[in-house]
């Protein structure tokens, strides 16, 4: 394997690796911190619900799935500056 390859191999895994903690961060404020202040954010309204109530029945579940597009496109894009995509 000459170096040219490993660098881009390295720079594919850091730059992964710092995308993968940023959504992980999004994930677990979305899957556990949401839930845990969810009676204090009932005190405000959302669309004529309680911002609490929202964030357990819908508001995180479409986050997730918001979030699971950025990842792929981000994902996506790293994988082609660094040389590493698969050919559609």
């Amino acid at each position: 394997m000459n170096t040219d390859t490993t660098q881009r191999r390295e720079e594919h895994w850091k730059r992964t690796k710092a995308l993968m903690i940023k959504h992980l961060v999004v994930w677990f404020f979305f899957a556990y911190l949401v839930h845990l202040f969810a009676s204090s954010l009932n005190s405000i309204n959302f669309f004529g619900w309680p911002l609490g109530f929202y964030m357990a029945a819908q508001g995180s579940l479409i986050a997730f799935v918001v979030q699971l597009f950025l990842f792929a496109k981000q994902q996506d894009r790293i994988d082609q500056d660094c040389g590493v995509a698969e050919e559609s």
